[in-house]
C-alpha cells in the first residue's frame, strides 16, 4: 500500500535539487564544497576516517589559464593528521605520484590543491520512503581537503614516502606483507617518483544520510541498506545508525 502524506509546509531543496521533507535554518558551511549544515559531520574525527578508510583520492590542481585542471588519482598517507582539528588544518599528507605525469611537472611548492575523498555511498529509492510524493536522491560520505604542495626532490625521502606507504596499507588493507626483499627494487624505481607533502589549510566534510527525512523514513532507508547485499550499502547503513546515537 502506497501512503500519501503531504508536508505540513513547502518543501526546500537539497543540494541534488530535489525536495526535501526538513529546513535548516542555519547557514551552509562556507568553502569551495557546497554543504548544507544538516549534513556537516558531527566532528573532524569523521572526515579523518573517511581519510583513512578510502586513501585513494583524487588530486585537483589548475592548469594554465583557459585550460582544464589537472586531476589526478593517487595514495595518501597522514604524516599527521589532527583529528582535534574543527577543519584538519595543519595536517600534513604525504602523495606521489608518476614524474612523467605532466601533473607533476606543473606542482610547485606553495601549489594550491584539493584532495577529494570519497566514502561510503548508496543509491535511496523512494520506494523505500512508503508515501507520494518522493524522489530518487543518493547517500554519500565526502571529504574535500584544501592544501599547498611542498614538492620533496630527496631519493632518500622519496623513498621514505615510498616505504610509509606500504606500510600504512598493507596494515589496513593487505597481509602485512615484509617488503624488507623489495627495498633495492624500491631504491631502482624511486627516481621515477614524485613525492611531496600537502600541508593542509583547510577541508569540507559533507555526509549526506538522508538527515532531511522523518526519523521514520530515515530507518527505512538504513533498514533497505541493511538487507542490501553490497558491503558499500551497509557501510552507509552503519553510518547512519551512528549519526542517530
Amino acid at each position: 500500500m502506497v501512503l500519501i502524506r503531504c508536508p505540513a509546509k513547502p518543501a526546500s531543496p537539497d543540494p541534488e535539487g530535489l525536495p526535501t521533507r526538513r529546513h535548516d535554518p542555519r547557514p551552509a558551511q562556507r568553502g569551495p564544497m557546497f554543504v548544507p549544515s544538516h549534513y556537516r559531520p558531527p566532528d573532524s574525527s569523521w572526515m579523518v576516517e573517511i581519510i583513512k578508510n578510502n586513501p585513494l583520492a583524487q588530486l585537483t590542481s589548475n592548469g594554465e589559464p583557459g585550460d582544464v585542471p589537472f586531476a589526478t588519482h593517487l595514495p595518501v598517507v597522514p604524516e599527521s593528521l589532527d583529528d582535534e582539528a574543527a577543519d584538519l588544518a595543519g595536517s600534513v599528507l604525504l602523495c606521489h605520484l608518476n614524474r612523467a605525469n605532466p601533473h607533476w611537472s606543473a606542482l610547485e611548492d606553495g601549489t594550491a590543491v584539493l584532495l577529494t575523498f570519497t566514502g561510503p555511498h548508496a543509491y535511496v529509492t523512494p520506494a523505500v520512503y512508503e508515501y507520494t510524493p518522493a524522489a530518487p536522491t543518493w547517500n554519500f560520505t565526502a571529504v574535500h581537503v584544501r592544501g599547498t604542495v611542498e614538492k620533496i626532490d630527496s631519493i632518500v625521502e622519496t623513498l621514505g614516502v615510498v616505504t610509509a606507504t606500504v606500510r600504512a596499507f598493507e596494515s589496513r588493507f593487505g597481509s602485512d606483507w615484509d617488503m624488507t626483499g623489495s627495498i633495492d627494487y624500491f631504491r631502482k624505481i624511486v627516481p621515477a617518483v614524485g613525492a611531496f607533502r600537502v600541508r593542509v589549510t583547510g577541508a569540507q566534510g559533507m555526509f549526506k544520510l538522508s538527515q532531511e527525512q522523518s526519523s521514520e523514513a530515515r530507518d527505512r532507508v538504513r533498514r533497505s541498506f541493511l538487507g542490501n547485499p553490497s558491503a558499500r550499502h551497509r557501510e552507509v547503513a552503519g553510518l547512519m545508525d551512528r549519526l542517530k546515537r
